[in-house]
């Protein structure tokens, strides 16, 4: 169909477009990129991954290749000018599992003249002595935003991998910064299964500084927590676009193993356990709410000397602890258990118990034990069938620790197994959602139950998240409160995570 445009209309749109491009400014890159011998020496360096430096340019292929190139762009009143663009965008909060930082829109339209003309920089220019080092062939649009990093705030362990990406990069706007302020790029080596093992290298952001590197199968990293709380971490990042390099099958780690729950009676819930929860009538009244729910919290749970004896007993020097990763995964402590005091033992039999699984079936209505009368009322009604196999996790949560548990029930008359590892959550403990989990999920009942926790405050971190698989829908919040059980019935589109526990928390008076 023809425009009814008249040809005038036409004309001044024209017009116009001239006029904002002749707004952008020029983003001239530094001259060690110009250099063609030096981008020959760069490509031969790289194909063989060895060391190279020249001037303000030096790649480095140890844990994996990256480049670090300095004064990247030649004036420092167009960086100042950018700067000054890139703080007047509106930034978004951006939280989730793996991160917490303030994000910019995508600057792929952002027409600012500085921003326009470092983009166009980067899209032709540079996109090209990129093309001819690494001798591939990149898409000639980028994804680009900005990120402002304050107090707390982090990115954790990950390796970039998403289809088409092949070069990340970041261009760090920053004040003097030290690396005590924290903020750094963290690379990570790996192990004999591709998953990230240490941190090795650490660079600390500088002013007009960019670094780049391949997205790879090992190209794990991170950016530390900030720990200043006067400074702005501002970078600009993205991603170029091109054919991925392979990726080696990812590895597929053990199931926790599941053991068989130990033959107690109710004595040992009527020493442990405060009355309140063993009244008949009461445990009517929580299994209802329950079933409203699928989720409640139980405060003062174990009887209040029970409780003070395991807080104590858990600061003793006797229990060894053992880092659990890898870091893409998972970031905490967990105990030998054959290093527990005699009443942490007591409390983990407590847990494993079959008379507390027959409590929790009381609190639930859940078919926790063989021995607890199948729900007859479950139809086709659109409830889920309580024959399906469920799990039962107890988690026992401390500041610095924590412990999980897991409770299978079948169709068939069966003995619950469960399984489990006491945890100690302090400064940087952290869970990741993983593919792996996703996939392994299933209908499970969670429990909760913090130690050592008084004085927590929701923005230390360390809360449990519930979140819809695939989507960045929060679900439920479950935060440390001591001595308070928590019960979560989850189904298999159900996901958690437990927030990093950032620098904050050291200030917190409780000990863990």
């Amino acid at each position: 169909m023809a425009s009814k445009r008249q040809q005038g209309e036409c004309m001044k749109s024209n017009k116009k477009k001239r006029k904002v491009n002749n707004c952008e400014e020029t983003a001239e890159l530094c001259r060690v990129v110009r250099d063609e011998n030096v981008k020959r020496a760069v490509k031969e360096a790289w194909s063989l991954k060895s060391h190279y430096t020249h001037g303000d340019l030096e790649l480095d292929c140890d844990p994996f290749p990256h480049c670090v190139i300095k004064n990247f762009i030649s004036s420092e009143n167009f960086l100042e000018n950018l700067q000054t663009e890139l703080l007047m965008l509106n930034f978004q909060a951006k939280s989730n599992d793996l991160y917490k930082f303030k994000q910019s829109d995508d600057l792929r339209k952002q027409t600012k003249p500085h921003i326009a003309g470092l983009r166009s920089a980067l899209f032709s220019q540079f996109r090209l002595w990129l093309e001819e080092v690494l001798d591939v062939k990149l898409e000639p649009t980028v994804d680009i935003s900005c990120a402002k990093y304050e107090y707390t705030d982090i990115l954790l362990c990950h390796d970039d991998e998403l289809e088409g990406r092949r070069v990340a990069f970041i261009l760090y706007l920053v004040p003097s910064w030290l690396s005590s302020d924290g903020g750094s790029l963290d690379l990570y080596t790996t192990d004999g299964h591709f998953q990230p093992q240490s941190v090795v290298k650490s660079l600390v952001p500088s002013w007009n500084t960019l670094v780049l590197f391949e997205v790879s199968p090992v190209s794990f990293h991170q950016v530390s927590e900030v720990l200043s709380q006067d400074k702005c971490r501002l970078s600009l990042s993205g991603w170029f676009h091109g054919p991925s390099l392979e990726r080696h099958p990812r590895h597929i780690e053990p199931l926790m193993s599941r053991n068989e729950h130990l033959p107690r009676d109710e004595t040992l819930l009527l020493e442990w356990i405060n009355p309140l929860y063993l009244d008949i009538s009461y445990q009517e009244q929580i299994q209802e709410e329950f079933e409203e729910s699928s989720e409640i919290q139980l405060k003062d749970f174990l009887r209040e000397e029970k409780f003070s004896q395991v807080c104590e007993a858990l600061q003793l020097a006797q229990i060894q602890w053992a880092q659990k990763g890898p870091a893409n995964k998972r970031c905490y402590e967990s105990a030998r258990l054959d290093t527990l005091p005699e009443c942490v033992s007591a409390c983990w039999e407590l847990l494993h118990s079959e008379a507390f699984f027959l409590l929790l079936s009381n609190f639930t209505g859940l078919r926790l034990h063989y021995l607890c009368p199948a729900d007859d009322d479950d139809g086709d009604d659109g409830g889920e069938n309580k024959d399906k196999e469920k799990k039962e996790s107890c988690e026992k949560d401390d500041k610095a620790t924590g412990s999980s548990n897991e409770t299978s029930i079948e169709s068939e008359p069966s003995t619950p197994t469960c399984c489990g590892e006491l945890r100690r959550w302090s400064h940087s403990s952290y869970t990741l959602l993983h593919d792996g989990e996703a996939a392994r999920a299933e209908y499970a009942l969670d429990l909760i139950l913090p130690f050592s926790c008084a004085g927590w405050q929701s923005e230390f971190g360390g809360f449990s998240c519930y979140v819809a698989n695939e989507e960045d829908e929060e679900l439920l919040t479950i935060y440390p409160e001591d001595n308070s059980l928590a019960l979560v019935y989850r189904d298999k589109e159900t996901l958690k995570f437990v927030k990093h526990v950032n620098h904050r928390s050291k200030s917190n008076s409780s000990t863990g």
